[in-house]
């Protein structure tokens, strides 16, 4: 009897499209899933007879509470090596192994640029107005040229994003917690000398952090009123990072120009949601990975991931705190 494999969250369709799901078919029986299951009842009611479930990204938590309502569950794959909506302690305890797969960085940066051009230049509104046959010109942009880049991460993406900023002319500042001058000076970066000091002095504050306890929350209020009122802030790391009722009141009562933000808190965005209509902000709907070589990537790998676990040698394995723990 063949195993089920539910893939879920395949909003463009081309989940079994971008992989040769063949190799799987004596032993598997693959469904996919184009929309989001935001109800658990219904999301375990679908996959509850699934021992195999490959999830994109962090759209689907898998929560200790979801996974004890899948007992057939016994391999959880997800695109990329860090998904922070599994509960990776849980499903070991539970007996289910987690798989990642590999993920590129260049989209993302791509798409960073894609918001701070757009913003910078006005490019929605202006769009806007020449289909409806408003104004001709009716907004000034922003120079790139001799402004100042604020880059909150200069990790695998902020380092690309840096250089892209040196390409357009911009001074390039960075801080973390963790940055040090060497890792600063190795990508010809300034170091700004606390998160206070970089939100004050730059014309863009872009995003590239990791989410966790030190990270959740890092810009709120009182950072976002320390930012220039002719500021832009990108966003296309975690939601959670950005204060989001804080973000929509520095929008509303103009404590910055605008912002670009790829990440919600929820996904999809719920409709009615204030982030869905205020006029200063430029949103994508989390297409910061969306490529077609990181699909065949993330897919390409799931099968792998699935064939290696049926040959009982599971590779690309993420393993949660207390298994890591335990084998230290």
């Amino acid at each position: 009897m063949k195993l089920r494999c539910a893939v879920l969250d395949d909003y463009q369709g081309v989940a079994l499209s971008a992989a040769d799901w063949s190799r799987l078919a004596d032993a598997v029986e693959v469904t996919s899933y184009r929309r989001h299951f935001a109800d658990e009842d219904e999301l375990a009611e679908a996959i509850g007879d699934c021992e195999i479930v490959v999830v994109m990204r962090e759209r689907t938590p898998f929560t200790g509470r979801l996974l004890a309502r899948l007992p057939r569950l016994r391999l959880l794959v997800t695109s990329g090596m860090r998904n922070a909506s599994i509960d990776l302690d849980a499903a070991a305890r539970r007996g289910v192994t987690v798989c990642g797969t590999a993920s590129s960085s260049e989209p993302p940066v791509e798409l960073t640029w894609a918001l701070i051009l757009g913003l910078a230049r006005q490019v929605v509104r202006e769009n806007t107005a020449l289909r409806e046959h408003g104004p001709w010109q009716s907004t000034v942009g922003a120079d790139l040229y001799g402004s100042r880049l604020g880059l909150l991460g200069l990790g695998r993406t902020g380092s690309r994003v840096a250089r892209i900023g040196r390409a357009f002319g911009m001074e390039v500042t960075a801080w973390s917690r963790n940055l040090t001058a060497e890792r600063a000076r190795a990508e010809d970066v300034r170091l700004a000398s606390s998160k206070e000091e970089l939100l004050e002095t730059s014309d863009f504050v872009s995003v590239h952090l990791v989410l966790g306890d030190r990270t959740r929350g890092l810009l709120g209020p009182d950072e976002l009123k320390r930012m220039r009122p002719s500021a832009y802030l990108v966003n296309t790391s975690r939601a959670a990072v950005v204060d989001q009722a804080a973000l929509v009141r520095a929008l509303r009562e103009g404590w910055i120009a605008g912002a670009g933000v790829d990440v919600f808190e929820t996904e999809p965005l719920p409709d009615g949601h204030a982030l869905r209509s205020l006029p200063n902000l430029l949103a994508t709907p989390h297409l910061g990975y969306v490529t077609g070589r990181n699909y065949r990537t993330y897919y390409e790998q799931a099968v792998e991931d699935i064939a290696a676990f049926l040959e009982g040698n599971p590779v690309r394995r993420l393993r949660g705190r207390e298994v890591s723990a335990h084998v230290e």
